[in-house]
């Protein structure tokens, strides 16, 4: 008797275990739902699955969905299936254990067409966005965004709460972009919307203008409490006089016109013993005939009336013509069109930032390339044609250290002073060897230094080849500083003009606060009266030439790492670097500077105007170069000294 108690009571306690239901027991409750979906039944089974509340749903779903669910015919169990040369393994959709094998014969593969596979993602979507992982709540989001749906408003607001901060800021404003699109509450739909005219992003912008979207319509007159965009006038820009007119005939308030075809169709048919309704064909040679035979066949109701223009005018001005918003309340389009008003003003805002850094940017690029041309050109006068084969220099130079040292951040401090070094020891053996024996003799020194531009250039392409050279930046340099989706400038371009405030710091350090700094000042001021003070100014001139060389060198590392390496590199800087210097003031730091941005500055502005033309944005700057010079001569920060007045 004590043991059958016993036994009884096991089997009271254990009868809730035995009866405990899993995923393949939920499945097996309706099987051919599972095996055979409609997409009108398929979310009655998806919302049942999901209420059994078993953790193994979302998986199945996704299996389900992705069609690597399998049923065997055996007897009716469901399984996850990997293909095998023999057949398949089988994984157990309860446990994730592994289930065996089957043959291809044994198995039948799931296969829901698109728009159950289309029911099923949104509602893993909605299961997905309180996962315990983060990446797949992330992936949840992505997804919504991209296909949202008053379905997932609802799901979305419960998954708010007990989020980190990254994803619970892109789940707050994904649920005002859906509050705002299909929230049945007006005043919540009204605060999302003013919440978005704070919010540039695309997404923000198509919404509020999708609550704006409007129709053209036409009536006898304007209808009482129509959601009014605007009236319309015929015959102006927004409304061509043939539209307006059609929509007439299409709302069935017009006849339709006649086309001159159909009435030189109307007009052959009808010919009878050479004549059209009584008048011979012979006398139809102008078109005023042919439309006068054609309206008496008209009257006679052999043929559709022609519509006159002063009865097209008389429709026109008898009908009200407006575009209405295809959204009913008009408290929700007054917020969407000041939001969008908002939204708007605030991207022109950041477009004009985002112009200023790129600006910057290019400036800085330009300062590097022209810095070493102005030192030379102040100190020495000597036009350099082939500074730009300096740059050219620097870049491959840094090119070949890469090839030897494949840690890109190595290589890249190993390079900027290598580069340096080889240009600096370039510009020292030409100013020694070319320009020194040209000295006072300007036209000779440019048809010099344009043959060694031109020397330069072949002699790269004949080491390194006509193909461009990749010169690989640092990971730590990879990316962009992206504000928002209209600001944003590349990590590359911000390191730029980082080394660009380097070098004029540490030139300003060099001029003000050395020697050789003093020395260059004077002789590009006084180069007699430096000479009589016991400076040797042949000697300053071929430190001057190289240390303009060195720059150049490294301005060419700093352009590699985003631009192409190729021999004609340099060529499209020279042009550029000249007249930073010639706007700017010849032989002044702060005046290059000054040049520089400008140019810079001047080039993104057409640009922005003129994406698709970049010889344009160059001839128009040419052409502000010309007149700037004309009304000042000497450039932004003219030179001081006696040499300002040579």
């Amino acid at each position: 008797m004590i043991r059958a108690l016993l036994i009884a009571l096991a089997l009271w306690l254990m009868a809730p275990f035995a009866s405990a239901q899993t995923l393949q027991d939920a499945l097996q409750a309706d099987p051919s739902a599972i095996a055979d979906p409609s997409r009108r039944t398929v979310g009655e089974t998806i919302d049942r699955l999901i209420g059994t509340g078993l953790p193994e749903v979302p998986l199945f779903l996704q299996r389900w969905q992705e069609k690597t669910v399998y049923q065997r015919a055996a007897d009716g169990l469901f399984f996850y299936a990997t293909e095998t040369a023999t057949g398949y393994d089988l994984t157990d959709i309860s446990t994730g254990a592994p289930a065996g094998t089957a043959t291809d014969d044994e198995m039948t593969a799931i296969k829901p067409n698109a728009g159950v596979r289309g029911v099923i993602g949104q509602a893993l979507i909605a299961t997905q966005l309180s996962d315990p992982d983060p990446a797949r709540r992330a992936a949840a989001l992505e997804a919504l965004a991209r296909d949202p749906s008053v379905d997932h408003l609802e799901p979305l607001r419960a998954a708010l709460a007990d989020e980190d901060a990254a994803l619970a800021t892109r789940k707050a404003r994904l649920e005002r972009l859906l509050t705002a699109q299909f929230d049945p509450a007006p005043a919540a739909r009204i605060e999302a919307l003013q919440a978005l005219g704070l919010d540039i992003s695309t997404e923000a912008r198509a919404v509020l203008n999708q609550t704006l979207r409007n129709a053209p319509q036409v009536a006898a007159s304007l209808p009482a409490g129509v959601n009014l965009a605007a009236r319309l006038s015929p015959d102006s820009p927004d409304l061509p006089r043939d539209l307006a007119y059609q929509m007439l005939v299409d709302a069935g308030l017009a006849p339709p016109l006649v086309p001159p075809a159909q009435v030189r169709d109307t007009l052959i048919a009808a010919i009878t013993d050479g004549a059209v309704a009584g008048v011979p064909v012979a006398t139809l040679d102008t078109q005023d005939a042919r439309d006068a035979a054609y309206d008496r066949l008209a009257a006679a109701g052999a043929a559709p009336p022609r519509v006159t223009p002063a009865q097209i005018d008389a429709a026109l001005a008898a009908h009200a013509f407006w575009l209405e918003y295809l959204e009913p309340d008009a408290k929700v389009t007054l917020a969407a069109a000041a939001a969008l008003r908002t939204a708007e003003t605030r991207v022109a805002l950041f477009q004009t930032a985002d112009i200023a850094l790129d600006a910057v940017s290019l400036a800085s690029i330009y300062f590097l390339a022209a810095i070493g041309l102005a030192i030379t050109f102040g100190v020495m006068g000597v036009i350099n044609m082939a500074h730009g084969e300096f740059i050219m220099m620097g870049a491959y130079t840094a090119y070949v250290v890469q090839l030897l040292i494949p840690d890109y951040t190595v290589s890249l401090v190993v390079a900027l002073p290598l580069a340096f070094v080889v240009t600096f020891a370039a510009g020292v053996a030409m100013e020694r060897l070319v320009i020194r024996h040209l000295a006072h003799r300007p036209l000779e020194t440019l048809l010099a230094t344009f043959g060694i531009s031109i020397a330069l250039q072949q002699l790269a392409k004949t080491v390194f080849g006509t193909q461009a050279r990749p010169l690989t930046a640092p990971g730590w340099l990879d990316g962009a500083w992206q504000i928002n989706d209209v600001l944003g400038i590349s990590t590359i371009r911000i390191a730029i003009f980082a080394l660009a405030l380097i070098f004029l710091a540490l030139l300003l350090l060099l001029l003000r606060r050395t020697r050789l700094g003093l020395e260059v000042r004077a002789v590009t001021q006084n180069p007699g009266m430096a000479a009589s003070m016991g400076i040797d100014p042949d000697r300053i001139k071929m430190l001057t030439f190289g240390l303009g060389s060195g720059i150049a060198g490294i301005a060419g590392v700093a352009i590699g790492l985003y631009a192409q390496v190729t021999s004609e590199m340099g060529a499209n800087y020279i042009v550029q670097s000249f007249m930073a210097v010639v706007v700017g003031g010849v032989g002044n730091v702060w005046g290059t500077l000054a040049g520089a941005s400008l140019i810079g500055g001047l080039q993104k502005v057409i640009e922005f105007f003129n994406p698709s033309n970049t010889l344009a944005a160059q001839t128009w700057m040419i052409v502000f170069i010309i007149v700037f010079i004309q009304f000042r001569p000497r450039g932004i920060v003219a030179l001081k000294g006696r040499a300002a007045g040579a």
